[in-house]
């Protein structure tokens, strides 16, 4: 059996870890480092042009919930940006949402900050107020509404809700986020130019979007803080996309991957496999486990995996075994043996936000 807490994290390649940390904290909320590791990544050698690299990453996450941020420096190398512009529909993870339970309170504080809003506030087909944003390293994000709030704090916005992802067959991609991800429930689907996307580079062409959300209620130990979530798949009509990560490594800038917070990690394989999905890469393997039979993370530990989708976008599973909260007094979240369909009780993911790093 498969239960799915969430989505636990969006991948985002940068040039310097810790000023965009710095900027995500103060903008967005995401003050608690879950875990900050610095090593080399050997297992995605079919990522990596087939050489180890070196790099430095902190998951960091909001405690009003929804995903984290794994924020991902090589040190290795120099992370390389796209060399052509990058437009909507392009395919790979386009744009990143992030919630807000007042979006036009968020639009305003953001623009009295300064901030780089990309239009103004609009409606989705569905009526959802939003608005885009775009951070100093490029990357683009949606603030749209959601009245989800796992713990309250000073932040305008929440977590990560969901992405955008550019996609070259719809119905392919529909049964991928349907079978594998549960993604079950249309909640639009339009084919136009749409105003409301017109901020966005590439906005003006004619697309194809898909609203996806899960009808079923996430099960896992971090459910109740990773919540609900949609996938936006948006399909150009009149030019041809491209791959956003062409010709780049994975960790280069950029949205890198989406990544999902599991339990039944071989019964996941297996489904992944049946429909033509295997896993191009997996932490299984006896040769990189510990005692325990787990895979160290630096700070965490667990099981992770990677597939893609039908456009080639890299989907990360992790099964998590334990997570850090007093480092230093050896206090972690251990979940190997816990049933992996309950949820950890909210006073034990409260004490998340002890980690939490104030400016």
């Amino acid at each position: 059996m498969v239960y799915i807490s969430g989505i636990q994290q969006i991948g985002i390649g940068v040039k310097d870890v810790q000023s965009a940390f710095s900027w995500y904290r103060k903008y967005l909320g995401f003050d608690v480092p879950i875990f900050e590791d610095a090593g080399t990544a050997e297992l995605m050698l079919r990522y990596t042009a087939g050489q180890p690299q070196d790099r430095h990453a902190i998951l960091a996450t909001n405690m009003q919930g929804g995903g984290g941020f794994e924020i991902w420096q090589y040190t290795s190398r120099q992370p390389q940006p796209a060399d052509f512009n990058i437009l909507a529909g392009d395919l790979g993870i386009n744009v990143v949402k992030v919630k807000a339970q007042n979006v036009a309170d968020a639009y305003l504080s953001f623009k009295k900050a300064g901030l780089n809003i990309l239009g103004e506030l609009v409606a989705d087909p569905a009526g959802n107020g939003h608005f885009f944003l775009e951070d100093p390293y490029g990357n683009m994000f949606q603030v749209t509404a959601s009245d989800q709030v796992f713990q309250k704090t000073s932040a305008s916005t929440g977590g990560a809700f969901g992405v955008i992802i550019g996609v070259e067959d719809m119905s392919k991609s529909l049964n991928f986020y349907n079978n594998i991800l549960g993604y079950d429930q249309v909640l639009y689907d339009e084919t136009d130019y749409f105003d409301d996307l017109n901020a966005l580079p590439g906005g003006q062409y004619q697309l194809r979007r898909v609203l996806l959300t899960h009808s079923q209620q996430r099960q896992g130990p971090f459910s109740k803080i990773l919540g609900q979530s949609v996938i936006e798949l948006i399909k150009v009509i009149d030019r041809k996309p491209r791959k956003i990560f062409e010709n780049r490594l994975w960790g280069d800038l950029g949205f890198i991957h989406l990544c999902y917070d599991i339990q039944g990690m071989e019964s996941l394989k297996n489904i992944c496999s049946e429909y033509g999905y295997p896993f191009t890469v997996d932490s299984n393997p006896e040769a990189y486990l510990d005692k325990s039979g787990t895979f160290d993370m630096g700070q965490a530990a667990g099981h992770f995996s990677y597939t893609e989708d039908p456009n080639g976008t890299l989907i990360e599973f992790v099964e998590t075994h334990k997570v850090p909260i007093l480092k230093g007094i050896g206090w972690y979240i251990h979940l190997k043996n816990r049933k992996p369909d309950k949820p950890l009780p909210k006073w034990m993911l409260n004490t998340l936000a002890w980690k939490r790093v104030k400016d």
